[in-house]
């Protein structure tokens, strides 16, 4: 707690990868958390979501360095389910608001089966509307405390490299990413006022379950003998980064060391996107 107040972070996709990442290492900076998931899969999707027992894990993780951590289930998609767990999760730790959010929920709908008109929506739904539904729930009682706060976007590097496409759940994954640069320059002027600070980071490849999987390996191998860009990192020997290197870049970023830094797009890369 910085000057008596408790600092609380809301953030969404924490069963496991980058999400749990964030929630472990802001709770290591003296914050509470409230750890969202949807906790079951989607066949959109052709790979294994996070599990209860994952966000379990997450919050023991948390509880482990010293902090208070609320579970709670939810689909991002869906804006009533995340604002009973916004509620719920502020009221077990005894918090009347988070000062910060990391709208972090995401999967990418890799070439399948499915119709890939359903992998689009549901890309854009979960990745686009996810991020606004998690805005638009977290930030208005914020806004009443007059305390000042943070929020964090994950984009990704395909937003400004256009390398993900050329299926229906890719193409998605690239609008919603895309989509997120415009969400957090609107908010970072609408929040600005009331010292809220709003960015989004972007991400290369992360060593997670969205790359940690048949479906991924089929994509890449397949975008590697055609590619539409250069799909290497700039630093050598980065292959992928891990969820904490990810997580070091938000963790400064919610700071006090980012205090006067808002509606930016930080690159997370290594390199790949100026390559």
């Amino acid at each position: 707690m910085a000057d008596g107040v408790q600092r609380v972070a809301f953030i969404t996709g924490a069963a496991r990868g980058q999400g749990r990442a964030h929630a472990v290492r802001l709770a290591a900076e003296g914050i509470d958390v409230v750890a969202v998931d949807i906790c079951a899969d989607i066949d959109t999707i052709p790979y294994a979501l996070g599990t209860r027992a994952e966000l379990e894990e997450t919050c023991a993780l948390v509880e482990k360095e010293g902090r208070r951590a609320s579970l709670q289930v939810a689909d991002v998609r869906e804006f009533d389910q995340l604002q009973r767990a916004f509620a719920a999760g502020t009221a077990e730790i005894g918090a009347d608001c988070a000062d910060i959010v990391i709208a972090n929920a995401g999967g990418c709908a890799y070439p399948s089966d499915v119709d890939e008109v359903r992998a689009f929506k549901d890309a854009v739904d979960i990745m686009l509307v996810g991020v606004w539904n998690t805005v638009k729930v977290t930030t208005p009682p914020l806004i009443e405390t007059g305390r000042p706060g943070a929020v964090v976007m994950t984009s990704s590097t395909a937003a400004v490299r256009g390398f993900t496409g050329g299926w229906g759940g890719l193409d998605g994954y690239t609008a919603a990413k895309a989509g997120i640069l415009g969400l957090m320059r609107v908010f970072a002027n609408l929040l600005g006022p009331h010292n809220i600070r709003v960015n989004a980071i972007l991400p290369t490849g992360v060593d997670s379950g969205m790359t940690r999987n048949e479906a991924f390996a089929n994509w890449i191998a397949g975008a590697a003998e055609h590619p539409v860009s250069n799909l290497r990192n700039v630093l050598p020997g980065v292959d992928v980064l891990q969820p904490a290197d990810v997580a070091d870049a938000v963790a400064w970023l919610v700071s006090e060391q980012g205090r006067y830094i808002t509606g930016v797009c930080l690159p997370v890369d290594a390199g790949f996107c100026n390559a």
